[in-house]
């Protein structure tokens, strides 16, 4: 179906793609990954035409094969409305509709039977191609999959730069499956979504019979998904295919990892043996020509000499050869030490009747609940159903409508804003450290930003500059100089490729404080939460059938 032949691509000196090689075949589903930067978006708009490649080839089979991609951002016109939005993806229906009716009032109008013959063909033709795009069943279809994705209430005539970044990535999404093209090329299609909505789409994708190709940070979602994994390596550009699902190729990768350091130990231990025995057979040469003038052991001399040379010879070779081992390369990794927690209150947060009300309509009411030291909760629920307004009453950014919020004695409360807005975006990460940290110098302040991946000037890029997942780990950094004991963490991981991920949850399990996160990435959920909390229809319950295992979500409600 998918067919990728050697794609080479290079930006200026940087390179970005080499020689990458695989085949997509009917009804697979395929994973993409990669640490941010690692070329899979580059990969998915040379697939879809958008970028050239500098060598290779795309081909599809059929040739004519319909092929959609979901962007991680809409495209949109100025002014333009969520139903203009839904009619460019189905103009061809909407064409094919209107070309039936005028057909047919014109076949109502004559009795000519020529004309007739050619209105009939022509209503036959309108027909086919109206079924082939989706025919009387393509709103009914559309309702469900806006329902299914949590877009059904909003107006059809809002326009679309009113929408929230999430509800415009689940428009483009809604878009794309309304037109049910044989090969599916998503770029982080769960981003925004809620656990509600993920599960929706996870049916979807069961339910199609096309194929797909997934660039996705969600573990949970492409161990569901995907038969095989294809990833790109950052360092060598180029792409290694792993089978099976995401655990699968964790694994894997893990196994590879720990052999590659085996063969990299035992090759080491062997060039530090014969550096030295280079070393010690030109001394005894140099050593032995030095101490005696007789010419025969001289000689001897110089052919313990050539003997040396030989050795140093074969460790140059070793040196230089494409087959040895390169030490296994653990850069993406983020090294955090947060602080210890030796004085936590037993009781962190109370929540007594708490609710909230914008203009006099309802958001949630009565909620009851009770952190104590050291829990970590996951709080999920529907978009919209006013979990980061929780987070915000917590840390006394607006005043609830009933109820108090209590926190406990001793407790120093961290803030990770979903939109980071925290950050000064004229700043740069290392004014905002030694802003919050006074008794860190100049270099104590640049190595602990080394910690967290911003190594050299990176320190002094403007934070208006930074991606997402860098900001996220700015804010990160932020909370621990705080020394923070409660953290409140909205959608912490939203941005973060998968290693990153996977950093952030082993630092969060090394932390001796109380988490209350707002999240839907089920893998961190299973990692890190011991309870879990869901807010729907306007309450907050807890969980008690969770056991640390999402994989069969959605739980009996």
């Amino acid at each position: 179906m998918l067919h990728i032949s050697n794609i080479s691509k290079s930006y200026g000196p940087e390179t970005i793609l080499t020689d990458v090689s695989f085949i997509v075949n009917p009804g697979e589903r395929v994973g993409l990954v990669g640490p941010n930067g690692s070329g899979k978006t580059t990969l998915l708009r040379i697939i879809t035409g958008l970028e050239s490649a500098d060598k290779g080839q795309v081909r599809f089979d059929p040739p004519g094969l319909s092929v959609g991609y979901l962007t991680q951002a809409l495209v949109f016109e100025p002014g333009e409305t969520m139903q203009q939005s839904l009619a460019r993806v189905t103009a061809e229906h909407n064409r094919a509709w209107a070309e039936m009716q005028q057909s047919a009032a014109a076949m109502a109008a004559t009795s000519n039977n020529d004309e007739l013959a050619v209105l009939t063909a022509a209503y036959t033709e309108a027909e086919t191609r109206f079924e082939a795009a989706g025919g009387y069943e393509l709103e009914t279809r559309l309702e469900a999959i806006l329902a299914g994705l949590n877009l059904a209430g909003i107006p059809r005539d809002l326009p679309v730069e009113r929408l929230s970044g999430g509800q415009k990535t689940r428009l483009g999404l809604a878009g794309l499956l309304i037109q049910q093209p044989r090969l599916l090329l998503l770029d982080e299609p769960t981003n925004h979504l809620d656990l509600d909505a993920l599960l929706w789409l996870e049916g979807w994708l069961e339910r199609y019979d096309g194929a797909a190709l997934i660039v996705s940070h969600d573990r949970a979602f492409l161990d569901h998904m995907v038969s095989r994994i294809l990833e790109l390596d950052p360092v060598t550009h180029r792409l290694t295919e792993y089978t099976g699902n995401y655990d699968d190729y964790a694994l894997a990768k893990a196994w590879a990892l720990e052999k590659q350091w085996g063969t990299w130990k035992d090759q080491q231990a062997e060039i530090r043996r014969l550096q030295v025995d280079v070393q010690r057979t030109k001394e005894q040469a140099r050593n032995t020509e030095r101490a005696t003038t007789n010419d025969h052991t001289r000689r001897l001399a110089k052919k313990v000499a050539k003997k040396a040379k030989a050795r140093e010879r074969r460790l140059q070779r070793l040196l230089e050869s494409e087959e040895r081992v390169a030490k296994p390369d653990r850069h993406w990794q983020m090294k955090l030490d947060l602080a210890n927690d030796d004085a936590g209150a037993r009781q962190v947060l109370s929540l007594e009747n708490v609710g909230m009300a914008f203009d006099g309509r309802r958001l949630f009411s009565e909620v009851n609940q009770t952190l104590t030291h050291g829990q970590r909760v996951a709080l999920i629920g529907p978009n919209g159903e006013g979990k980061t307004t929780l987070l915000r009453l917590i840390t006394g950014e607006l005043e609830p409508t009933t109820g108090q919020i209590r926190l406990g004695a001793g407790v120093k409360l961290g803030y990770f804003a979903q939109e980071q807005e925290q950050l000064n975006p004229a700043s740069t990460p290392y004014e905002t450290i030694r802003a919050v940290a006074v008794n860190m110098d100049q270099t104590e302040a640049r190595s602990f930003l080394h910690f967290f991946l911003f190594a050299g000037d990176e320190a002094f890029i403007p934070i208006g500059s930074l991606s997402y997942g860098e900001r996220a780990r700015l804010m990160l950094a932020v909370l621990v100089a705080q020394g923070c004991n409660f953290l409140l963490l909205d959608e912490p991981v939203n941005h973060l490729d998968i290693p990153s991920r996977e950093r952030f949850e082993a630092a969060l399990n090394q932390f001796p404080g109380t988490i209350l996160a707002v999240v839907h990435d089920r893998a961190f959920i299973s990692r890190i939460a011991t309870n879990v909390w869901e807010m729907r229809h306007g309450r907050v319950r807890e969980l008690l059938e969770f056991t640390g295992n999402t994989s069969n979500w959605p739980l009996d409600r």
